[in-house]
């Protein structure tokens, strides 16, 4: 019996869902999560799944995943998403989750991803494993990260400065330097790849930091990505790569 977690931000959506997979043989649903909070709590008040389906909503950070990885224990963890990154499912995959799934997806492919998990294999999208193969990844620091999130956000100098309690000239060397570094002409073209590697809705709220203060959250690399392929959905054995 394969023990599933559902933790969703979209009711209606969540219980048809659920209401599919409490009629597929061998799968028991567990109690739904409705926030990320609410899934850490239930996992460290023993709760044992299989499979965790992670809906991809404004709390679910890199930082959230990380502190996730450290509870689910032997659970996969697979993120079910309207849409996504590169960069962020990249970085999802480094921290363990095992696949990406859309929500618009038919309701017997969403069935059959959880199996494919379930049994072993990862489930991300042809377009999405294209990307991990081919793309130039560039590492950010935290403060770059915090600048080109800023930035995709269509901030001026002075306003990312104050975001970030620094000088005007700081941010022209930051910059200067991230135009480097990424290989791109000018703002506007990095501005563009920070879109491109930002989920809409995801890592551009402000958080709260542990001193009290506002913290501003930012990405972790540049995936410097070729034009978009056809999106195709498939299976992998125990590698990010399509087959």
């Amino acid at each position: 019996m394969t023990r599933i977690m559902l933790c969703a931000g979209e009711p209606i959506l969540a219980k048809g869902l659920a209401s599919v997979l409490r009629r597929v043989e061998d799968f028991e649903l567990l109690p739904t999560c409705s926030g990320m909070s609410g899934l850490l709590e239930s996992l460290s008040q023993g709760a044992k799944p299989d499979l965790v389906l992670l809906d991809l909503t404004a709390d679910v950070t890199f930082a959230a995943m990380s502190d996730l990885k450290q509870v689910t224990g032997a659970a996969k963890v697979i993120l079910w998403v309207k849409t996504v990154s590169t960069e962020l499912a990249f970085q999802a995959l480094g921290l363990g989750v095992r696949g990406i799934l859309r929500k618009q997806l038919p309701t017997e492919v969403q069935v059959k991803c959880l199996q494919k998990v379930q049994a072993g294999e990862l489930w991300f999208e042809k377009a999405l494993t294209d990307s991990f193969l081919t793309s130039r990844r560039v590492a950010l620091t935290n403060r770059e990260g915090q600048l080109v999130s800023l930035l995709a956000q269509g901030m001026k100098n002075k306003e990312i400065a104050a975001a970030l309690n620094i000088s005007d000239g700081s941010v022209k060397v930051y910059l200067s330097r991230l135009f480097e570094k990424a290989g791109v002409r000018d703002r506007f073209e990095l501005a563009l790849f920070g879109l491109k590697n930002l989920t809409p809705g995801q890592f551009l709220q402000d958080e709260e930091g542990g001193n009290g203060k506002r913290s501003v959250p930012g990405l972790r690399s540049l995936v410097m990505m070729r034009p978009d392929l056809p999106v195709r959905y498939t299976a992998g054995n125990a590698r990010p790569e399509p087959i």
